[in-house]
């Protein structure tokens, strides 16, 4: 009687962020992978189709750590991109009663078809993958800074009437550009390997999108979409260019060539020791500030540009909090920015210094009497920089630094959101 084939098993951990720990040789039988490609390099997302991580993968480690295992049928991929139908149980990994991350055993199921067990994808989770691929949860980077050109030209008292179509273009238009900007920074950022060699990212936050990654778009889809992003924002601009005046063709070009050369060679300047820094801050404070107000009344002045400042400086510490995990990375491809240049020791201080000026300008702007005193509603989002500045200076090494990450991201909106209220009714 002869002896069944013996079932090959895969048995591989990963740390709380899904970075692979540990790869057995089952493991790179089965998923074609050694040791050293997937060890510190891969994260176990690699294994899945994007659209199973983002709708069922989430949920089936919360379900492991409630209780105490969860076991699945479901799709996985090889590394030649084959999909095989699998079995996988996943168990939580604790060290001094504290979870550190994950353990996966994994074996083949030969008699089933991969689409016979492939896990329901949702409307909802086709929906996700569309928000991952533009980033649009960040596109509030924008948008705040439409409000408060906004409101700032309401609290003017110049206009007889408010051009609320003229806002809705503008911040549609501000949008594509921000969606072209998200998609050619992972296109650029893919072909020049500094996404492959990042695997320090905290998921989300930082390290781009993932989306070529996670199989959710291919490289030329990609371009397509920042493409396409590109002609909707011009098209607009060219109709603002007919309803507001000629000047929004500088505004236009100025945020174009900014989402391009951002991170396409030759400038690509993120990687210029500030120049990306300087670029974010000045296109999503100054000008998109100064943009809204030229598009609502046909004019702008310096004082304009200058309102936009604190929350450009807001929308800089985003970007600086977020390159505190990718600097490693980053600095192996060529990607010089000024945590790179820095270091993070000293780069924290940079992070400090760039909150303290944003808060700083608002609040010296409310007292001189140059903006409403209604700005100083912003203030009330300053113990968030305060939180946010300490949890950098502890945690500039460790995983918990993405709390800082979260928080300068929520004290944008929040500080934005304030400032816009508090200039409307400030000049009512």
């Amino acid at each position: 009687m002869s002896k069944p084939d013996k079932i090959t098993k895969s048995v591989l951990t990963c740390d709380m962020e899904g970075r692979i720990e540990t790869f057995s040789k089952g493991s790179e039988e089965l998923f074609g992978y050694t040791a050293d490609e997937a060890i510190g390099k891969l994260r176990v997302s690699a294994f899945s189709p994007g659209l199973v991580v983002l709708g069922h993968v989430g949920g089936w480690l919360k379900a492991s750590v409630k209780n105490g295992t969860h076991e699945t049928d479901t799709v996985f991929l090889r590394k030649d991109g084959t999909q095989f139908a699998a079995h996988i149980r996943i168990r939580p990994t604790f060290r001094n009663d504290v979870q550190i991350g994950y353990c996966g055993i994994t074996h083949a199921l030969e008699d089933r078809r991969p689409d016979e067990v492939m896990p329901k994808i949702s409307i909802a989770t086709r929906l996700l993958a569309a928000l991952v691929v533009t980033r649009a949860p960040f596109l509030t980077a924008a948008l705040v800074p439409v409000a408060i050109g906004a409101a700032w030209t309401a609290a003017q008292g110049t206009l007889a009437s408010f051009p609320w179509a003229l806002l809705a273009m503008v911040a549609v238009g501000a949008a594509a550009l921000h969606v072209a900007a998200n998609t050619f920074n992972d296109y650029f950022d893919w072909k020049s390997g500094t996404d492959q060699a990042n695997t320090e990212y905290f998921q989300a936050f930082s390290g781009g999108s993932r989306s070529i990654e996670l199989g959710l778009i291919s490289l030329p889809g990609l371009w397509r979409l920042a493409l396409g992003a590109s002609i909707i924002a011009t098209v607009i601009g060219a109709a603002l260019v007919y309803l507001s005046g000629p000047g929004i063709v500088l505004f236009g070009l100025a945020g174009l060539l900014s989402a391009y050369f951002y991170t396409a060679p030759p400038l690509r300047l993120v990687a210029r020791k500030g120049l990306g820094e300087l670029l974010i801050g000045l296109n999503f404070g100054p000008l998109i500030v100064g943009g809204t107000v030229y598009a609502l009344t046909g004019s702008v002045s310096a004082l304009d540009f200058a309102i936009g400042l604190p929350i450009g400086l807001l929308t800089t510490a985003i970007l600086w909090i977020n390159e505190f995990p990718d600097a490693p990375s980053d600095a192996s491809t060529g990607k010089n920015h000024l945590v790179v240049v820095l270091g993070r020791e000293r780069a924290r201080w940079g992070y400090a210094l760039i909150l303290a000026v944003a808060f700083g300008l608002t609040l010296a702007a409310a007292l001189s009497g140059v903006v409403p005193t209604g700005v100083l509603l912003a203030m009330l989002a300053a113990p968030m920089a305060i939180d946010a500045t300490r949890t950098l200076f502890r945690h500039v090494n460790d995983r918990q630094l993405v709390r800082a990450c979260v928080t300068t991201i929520q004290l944008h909106l929040v500080a934005g959101v304030l400032m816009t209220v508090g200039m409307f009714w400030g000049g009512i």
